[in-house]
């Protein structure tokens, strides 16, 4: 079965670790270019001044930026996440939501950088915000990104 946007919107939506912390992927395009995802402050997702834990929101900040570099580049690449950064700007309450966007432009730019093997580290921001539009928190998330080695006749080219 051939993976979809929707699909994989669905899916992650109901992965454990997202359907327990509040975490919803409302939308993954169909050019795998954006995502928004959404967290609902909950009992399960706020800290002990009830507003929202800081690992729910990057929670659910983790994964987006590679996956839409992945599913952009292909199979013959190499696509990691390796580092997140998250500035806590105010605090979150009720609906959080992050909007992800990896333009075609940035991944072709990414897949020629990654050309012959090279590493590629490339940092994505977005911020997270809450129902009235305020930022809450400033996220960056550092993507990883190499071409795979191709192996024809036991030697690798």
């Amino acid at each position: 079965m051939r993976m979809t946007p929707r699909r994989l919107a669905i899916g992650m939506s109901l992965w454990i670790p997202n359907l327990f912390s509040g975490i919803r992927v409302r939308r993954i395009s169909d050019d795998w270019t954006q995502a928004t995802v959404e967290l609902r402050v909950n009992v399960f997702t706020r800290n002990y001044v009830k507003t929202a834990f800081g690992g729910s929101m990057s929670a659910m900040t983790d994964p987006y930026f590679f996956m839409l570099v992945m599913h952009q580049l292909g199979r013959d690449h190499v696509v990691w996440d390796t580092r997140g950064e998250i500035e806590f700007v105010k605090p979150g309450r009720g609906v959080l939501t992050a909007h992800f966007s990896v333009p075609r432009e940035k991944a072709e730019e990414l897949r020629a950088r990654a050309r012959g093997g090279a590493k590629v580290l490339e940092w994505f921001e977005t911020d997270i915000t809450d129902a009235s539009g305020d930022v809450v928190a400033r996220v960056r998330r550092e993507v990883y990104v190499r071409e795979k080695r191709r192996v024809t006749d036991g030697t690798a080219v």
